[in-house]
C-alpha cells in the first residue's frame, strides 16, 4: 500500500539491482575498454573533443584546460582531473607505446612526479590519433545522445590503429579487472595481415603461428621479460587471456679503474617509480641488506634513462645484481588479463581473439565507408549527368529558362522536357554562366568519367570479401609503414627455470655482424640486417664501418674526446637520417664535432699487444695501448690531448707491427715505422710524424701493409691508385716524398687504401654525394703521374672528402709469429728518443728513392735542424717549463 510518495520495497531486492546496476554503469561506461578501438569512454571523449575542436597534428597547440572543459561541458560528466590525468597519461611516452596525445609542457616523469597543472600545459592530438578518428564522419560508426541530450558522440572510434593491443590498458570495475600489455605495432600488424591472408583458413590458426609474428609484450620503457616456459609464461596467458609474466630491469655491468666495477640500469620494468627504485635499493644499502655498493647516483638526462651502482673492489657484480633483482623492483610480475568489452559484455579475450574482433570491426567499417562513398557517388553522377544533359541542349536550356516566368517554373519545364529529376534541374539552374566555357565543359566530362569509374570499382569491392579484407590489409600495411619501429622490450626464453636467469647483457645480446653508419650531420645508428646501406645520394653516410653487436663503439671527436657506447644500444634504421643524433646516444657535448668511429670486442676477448694509432691534421701522431680504452661509460674520456689549433683526424688499430703513412694536402706523404712512435697514455698529446709547411695539413692517415692500393683524391674529382711499395720507409718526422705533383688550384683531400673492387661515397661541397669504385682510377706512380676522374665535379664545387666502408681489425688473438719488438725503457722511465732510433729507419731504398725524386728529404732527423718552436729536436712537444 503506497503513502503519499513513499512506497514499499524488499530491501534486500533493491540493494541487488541497485548494485548491479551500479556495476554496470562502471563496467561499460568507465572502467574497462571497447575491445574494438581498445579505449575506455573518457579516452574517447578527449580524443573526439580534439578532433571536434580541430586541435589537429599541424595545427597550435591548446590550453590544456580549453580540452578539459570541453570534454567535461560535452561529453564527460565527471571530475577535472580524471579528464585531465587521462589526457596527461595519453601524452606520457613512458605510459603509452604510441602517444595518442602530444603535450608540451610537464606531463610527469618516470620518477613520479605528476604534471603541471592544466592551465600550464598545452596539447593537441598526436598524428597517430588521426588514424582512430578517419572516416567517423562517413557514417562509419554509431552515435549516441550525450548526458544531456543537447549533442551526440560516438560509440566506438574507426580505429585504424589496432591500439587493444598496440598501446594495452588497465582498468578496475567492480568486481573485474583489465591489464592488457603494449605490443609492438608492426608484429601487431603482421600477425593481423596474415590472418587476413588466410581468412578461410582461419580456423586453422594456432597460437604458435600468431606468436611467431608477435614475441610478447613491448613496453614503452624497455626492459626483459623473462618466459621459463612454465609459471610464467608467454603461450598461457596468450592462450587463457590471463597469466602473468616477469619483468627485469636491463642492466649491464661496466669495468672501471683498478679492478673495480660498476651496475649501468639503462631500462626499467613498466610503471616502475625510478625515485623510488633509488630510494629502495640506498635503504637495503643501509640496513647491510645489500652489500658491496660504494655509490648510487641518477645520471638520467634528456638522452635517456640511467642509474649507476658502483661497488667495492672486493664485491661480485653478479652477485650484486643477483639480489637488485631478489630485492628490488628491478624485477616484478606483470599480471596479463585481456578483459575487454565485446557487444556491450566483458568477455576473457585470447591473443587470437582479440585480433578477430578488431579485424571484424575494421571490416564493418570498411563497407560502410564505401556504402557512404558510392552513395555519394552516385549522387553526383546524377547530377552530372543534368549538367550534361544542359551543356548539349544548351540553346534550348536557356530559350525554356528565358520563357519561364519563375524559377519553380524554369524548373519544372526544364523536367518535363528532358525528363530531369528535381535535384538535377536544380542543378542547371544554379550552374554559373562560366561552366559554358569549353575548358569548364571538358571538366565536367572527366568528373563524370572518374565518377563512374569510383562506383563500378566500389560495386565490385562490396560484393567481394576478399577485396575488402585487401583494403584493410593495405591500410594497416600503410600504418606500419609510416609508424612502425623496432621491439623496445626483449623476451628472453629460459631454460631450467628461474635459478639459471643471465645477469650479463653479452648473454642477452645476439653475436651478430651489422653495419654502423653515421650520416655528415650526426646522426648515428645501425643497420636491421649485414647489408651494406646507400653510399650515394642526399643521405649518403660519412661513415660506415662493420661491427659485431656484442662490440663497443668508440665515437671520436675533433678535439680529442671521445665516448664508449656499445653497438646494441645503438637504434636499428635502414638508412642514416632516420638516425638519432650523436649527443643522445653518447655523452659527447653538443659542440663536439665527429672525427671519426671505431670499435672494440668486449675486454675478455682482446689479446694483449695491440695499440691505438691516432693522427691529427697537424701531424701528431700518438700510439696508445688498446687494455687503456675504457669500457660504455656514461662520462666522455680524453683519447688524445689537440694542441690549440689543430683538430683530430683519425684513429687506426694496430697489432704494434705496421708502418704508419700520412698524406698531407700539397701532395706529400711519409711512411714510417709503427716502432718508432713510443706508446703513451691517454692525456698525451703524441709526437710530430711529418714536418709540414706552411698552410699545408695531413688529410689522411693509414697503416702498412694492406691489401690494395693506396687511393689519392684531388678536390677536382681526378684520383689515382699507388702501390704501396712506392713509398719508402723513412723516419719519422721528416718531409716525406711527392705523392703526387699537383696543380696549383688543386689540392689533395682524401687518401685511403683498399681493393679497387671496393665502393667509395664521395662526398661534394654543394651536390649530393656521388659513388664509385676505386679501380675507376688509374694505377699510376706516385710524384708527378697523373689521374683520372672518377667523379664529375660542376662549375662552383668540389670534392671535400670521401668514405670507404671498413672493419676494425679484431684484436682477440695474439699476433702470429715473432711478438713485437719493445723498446727496452733506461732508468728514467722514458723509451730511446726517435733521434737513435731512427739510425736503422732509413734503408737503402729510402735513400735511392729519395735521390731518384731529387726530395732533399733526410731519412732521420739531424741535430742541426733547426726546432720548431714548441717542441725538442726529436719532434717531441717539449714540457713546460
Amino acid at each position: 500500500m503506497e503513502i503519499g510518495l513513499v512506497r514499499k520495497i524488499d530491501i534486500d531486492h533493491e540493494m541487488q539491482q541497485s548494485y548491479l546496476d551500479y556495476a554496470m554503469s562502471v563496467i561499460v561506461s568507465r572502467a574497462l575498454p571497447d575491445a574494438r578501438d581498445g579505449l575506455k569512454p573518457v579516452h574517447r571523449r578527449i580524443l573526439y573533443a580534439m578532433h571536434d575542436m580541430g586541435v589537429r597534428p599541424n595545427t597550435a597547440y591548446k590550453k590544456s584546460a580549453r580540452i578539459v572543459g570541453e570534454v567535461l561541458g560535452k561529453y564527460h560528466p565527471h571530475g577535472d582531473m580524471a579528464v585531465y590525468e587521462s589526457m596527461a597519461r595519453m601524452a606520457q611516452d613512458f605510459s603509452m607505446r604510441y602517444p595518442l596525445v602530444d603535450g608540451q609542457g610537464n606531463f610527469g616523469s618516470m620518477d613520479g612526479d605528476s604534471p603541471a597543472a592544466m592551465r600550464y600545459t598545452e596539447a593537441r592530438m598526436a598524428a597517430l590519433s588521426e588514424y582512430m578518428l578517419s572516416d567517423i564522419n562517413k557514417e562509419t560508426v554509431q552515435f549516441s545522445p550525450n548526458f544531456d541530450d543537447t549533442l551526440v558522440e560516438p560509440d566506438v572510434l574507426p580505429a585504424a590503429l589496432p591500439n587493444l593491443l598496440v598501446n594495452g590498458i588497465t582498468g578496475i570495475a567492480v568486481g573485474m579487472s583489465t591489464s592488457i600489455p603494449p605490443h609492438n605495432l608492426s608484429e601487431v600488424v603482421d600477425a593481423l595481415i596474415y590472418m587476413l591472408n588466410n581468412w578461410n583458413k582461419l580456423d586453422d590458426i594456432n597460437l604458435d603461428d600468431l606468436m611467431s609474428f608477435i614475441q610478447g609484450p613491448d613496453f614503452p620503457t624497455g626492459g626483459l621479460i623473462l618466459d621459463d616456459g612454465e609459471e610464467y609464461t608467454l603461450k598461457t596467458a596468450y592462450g587463457r587471456g590471463r597469466g602473468r609474466i616477469q619483468i627485469r630491469a636491463r642492466a649491464h655491468i661496466e669495468e672501471m679503474s683498478r679492478g673495480r666495477n660498476r651496475i649501468g640500469v639503462t631500462e626499467l620494468p613498466f610503471m616502475t617509480n625510478k625515485s623510488s627504485l633509488i630510494g629502495r635499493i640506498a635503504d637495503l644499502a643501509r640496513d647491510g641488506k645489500l652489500e658491496g655498493l660504494a655509490d648510487l647516483r641518477d645520471e638520467s638526462d634528456r638522452q635517456g634513462m640511467r642509474i649507476v651502482i658502483e661497488l667495492i673492489k672486493t664485491a661480485d657484480p653478479e652477485e650484486v645484481l643477483g639480489e637488485l633483482y631478489k630485492r628490488t623492483p628491478m624485477q616484478n610480475t606483470f599480471s596479463i588479463i585481456m578483459l575487454a568489452l565485446v557487444d556491450g559484455e566483458p568477455r576473457m579475450l585470447s591473443l587470437k581473439q582479440s585480433l578477430r574482433v578488431y579485424l571484424d570491426h575494421r571490416l564493418e567499417i570498411v563497407r560502410k565507408r564505401s556504402e557512404y562513398d558510392l552513395r555519394r557517388a552516385k549522387e553526383r553522377s546524377h547530377i552530372l549527368e543534368g549538367l550534361l544533359t544542359a551543356l548539349s541542349n544548351l540553346d534550348e536550356v536557356i530559350d525554356i529558362i528565358r520563357r519561364s516566368r519563375t524559377v519553380e517554373s524554369a524548373r519544372t519545364n526544364l523536367c518535363k522536357r528532358f525528363k530531369l529529376s528535381e535535384i538535377q534541374a536544380t542543378a542547371i539552374l544554379d550552374m554559373p554562366l562560366r561552366r559554358l566555357a569549353s575548358l569548364e565543359r571538358k571538366k565536367i566530362e572527366d568528373e563524370y568519367k572518374e565518377i563512374n569509374a569510383s562506383i563500378r570499382s566500389l560495386e565490385a569491392l562490396l560484393k567481394s570479401p576478399k577485396k575488402m579484407r585487401d583494403v584493410v590489409a593495405e591500410e594497416l600495411a600503410s600504418v606500419k609503414e609510416k609508424y612502425g619501429d623496432r621491439r623496445r622490450t626483449q623476451v628472453v626464453m629460459l631454460q631450467g627455470g628461474q635459478d639459471t636467469i643471465p645477469v650479463r647483457m653479452s648473454d642477452l645480446t645476439p653475436d651478430a655482424q651489422t653495419w654502423v653508419m653515421v650520416s655528415t650531420d650526426g646522426l648515428v645508428s645501425r643497420m636491421m640486417e649485414d647489408k651494406l646501406p646507400r653510399q650515394s645520394g642526399n643521405e649518403a653516410p660519412g661513415w660506415l664501418l662493420r661491427v659485431n653487436t656484442r662490440d663497443t663503439l668508440y665515437l671520436v671527436a675533433e678535439s680529442g674526446e671521445a665516448a664508449a657506447i656499445p653497438v646494441h644500444s645503438l637504434p636499428e634504421t635502414d638508412k642514416p637520417s632516420d638516425g638519432l643524433p650523436v649527443v643522445k646516444v653518447s655523452p659527447l657535448r653538443s659542440q663536439e664535432k665527429l672525427a671519426t668511429i671505431l670499435s672494440l670486442p668486449p675486454k675478455s676477448a682482446m689479446a694483449e699487444g695491440w695499440y691505438v694509432i691516432s693522427a691529427t691534421r697537424g701531424g701528431m701522431v700518438k700510439k696508445t695501448d688498446i687494455a687503456e680504452f675504457p669500457g660504455p661509460a656514461a662520462k666522455p674520456f680524453t683519447l688524445v690531448k689537440v694542441n690549440e689549433g689543430d683538430r683530430l683526424g683519425w684513429v687506426k688499430i694496430s697489432d704494434g707491427t705496421a708502418d704508419i703513412l700520412l698524406c698531407t694536402a700539397r701532395g706529400m706523404a711519409i711512411r714510417f715505422a709503427e716502432e718508432d712512435v713510443r706508446p703513451m697514455g691517454m692525456v698525451a698529446a703524441g709526437v710530430m710524424g711529418i714536418k709540414l709547411k706552411v698552410g699545408d695539413e695531413v688529410i689522411g692517415m693509414d697503416l702498412l701493409p694492406q691489401a690494395g692500393e693506396v687511393f689519392l683524391l684531388g678536390s677536382n674529382g681526378k684520383a689515382k691508385r699507388v702501390p704501396p711499395d712506392d713509398f719508402p720507409k723513412q723516419g719519422r718526422y721528416g718531409q716525406g716524398v711527392v705523392a703526387w705533383k699537383l696543380p696549383a688550384a688543386v689540392r689533395l683531400v682524401g687518401m685511403g687504401i683498399g681493393k679497387g673492387t671496393l665502393r667509395a661515397t664521395f662526398h661534394l661541397a654543394k651536390f649530393a654525394a656521388k659513388m664509385a669504385r676505386l679501380d675507376d682510377a688509374p694505377a699510376r706512380k706516385r710524384s708527378a703521374a697523373r689521374g683520372a676522374e672518377v667523379v664529375e665535379v660542376r662549375s662552383g664545387d668540389r670534392i671535400i672528402g670521401f668514405t670507404i666502408p671498413w672493419e676494425t681489425p679484431r684484436p682477440v688473438e695474439k699476433p702470429q709469429g715473432k711478438p713485437p719488438a719493445r723498446r727496452k725503457t733506461p732508468a728514467g722511465g722514458r723509451a730511446k728518443s726517435a733521434k737513435s732510433g731512427a739510425k736503422s729507419a732509413g734503408t737503402k731504398e729510402a735513400k735511392s728513392s729519395a735521390k731518384s725524386t731529387g726530395s732533399k728529404t733526410r731519412t732521420r732527423r739531424t741535430p742541426t735542424q733547426k726546432k720548431l718552436p714548441g717542441f725538442d729536436s726529436n719532434g717531441t712537444p717539449a714540457k713546460k717549463k
